[in-house]
């Protein structure tokens, strides 16, 4: 008689994992997913808890991670860089930067090398007022509006950026001084 699963009725429940099925899912996963140790370990899991376990000893999937880490499939410095160096690209901040990593599971040292240099900080407050059209990126005159000013402030603030380097984007009364705060030496 098949088993009846009680969140779809008329499907059948899947087959419970074992050893080798989780060897596969690990590896099938890695394959099509840049990801990190945290990650992976927390995908295994939640397919152990869908399908359940088979065998008669508790599944090891902390081994399981540690051999994809082992013959280097999971690489967690690449992927926090690489992760960091992504999200700088599109604008975000240190702080933002070091959340996504965080819930990663990247350890907090790994998370300093993804957060780029002062230079590439700046470069990201600098991306993100322009694609958000802040200070001098904005059409007409709406920038000078002190509410709006705020407003572009209290949004690059929630993309992680310091309140320092936000007021200092908004502020700017041209791209030329704005392109030129990227540029000034950062302490």
């Amino acid at each position: 008689m098949e088993q009846q699963r009680p969140d779809r009725p008329g499907k059948r429940a899947p087959r419970p994992l074992d050893a080798g099925q989780l060897e596969e899912l690990a590896l099938s996963y890695v394959a099509r997913f840049a990801t990190s140790a945290g990650k992976l370990a927390d995908y295994l899991k939640r397919k152990l808890r869908e399908r359940g376990w088979e065998g008669a000893v508790a599944p090891d999937v902390a081994a399981v991670v540690a051999r994809m880490v082992e013959r280097r499939y999971v690489d967690d410095a690449v992927f926090a860089r690489a992760k960091g160096q992504g999200l700088l690209r599109r604008g975000y901040g240190a702080r933002r930067i070091g959340q996504a990593l965080g819930a990663a599971g990247i350890d907090e040292d790994l998370r300093d090398e993804g957060l780029g240099s002062a230079r590439e900080q700046r470069e990201a407050v600098l991306v993100l007022a322009r694609k958000r059209r802040f200070g001098p990126f904005g059409r007409d005159g709406a920038s000078h509006d002190p509410a709006t000013r705020e407003k572009q402030v209290a949004a690059m603030l929630r993309a992680g950026h310091p309140l320092a380097s936000a007021r200092a984007m908004v502020d700017a009364d041209t791209i030329e001084e704005a392109e030129s705060w990227v540029d000034e030496d950062v302490d």
